[in-house]
């Protein structure tokens, strides 16, 4: 989900998983899946920031790289089994 504004000023929740395309006519158009136009104060770069960033934290996409082109290490998870006795 990402946080967008209407042209209005009103902000909204979009869940970013219904979005079709972006366009930028100069305001910003997003397109959704269901035929739906929204038109956001929000620039066509940081719809798609926004939306990369949500991604990340569901992790579809990987983390960004650091300036030498190094992904950071993602910490293993230690799973704990119950013994039964």
């Amino acid at each position: 989900m990402i946080t967008l504004t209407r042209l209005g000023g009103e902000a909204f929740i979009l869940n970013a998983e219904l979005i079709q395309y972006v366009e930028a006519r100069p305001d910003t158009f997003i397109t959704l899946t269901t035929g739906q136009r929204l038109v956001v104060v929000e620039s066509m770069d940081e719809v798609l920031r926004r939306t990369m960033v949500y991604q990340q934290a569901k992790h579809l996409l990987p983390p960004p790289a650091d300036t030498h082109g190094q992904r950071p290490r993602q910490e293993k998870c230690k799973v704990r089994q119950n013994s039964l006795l």
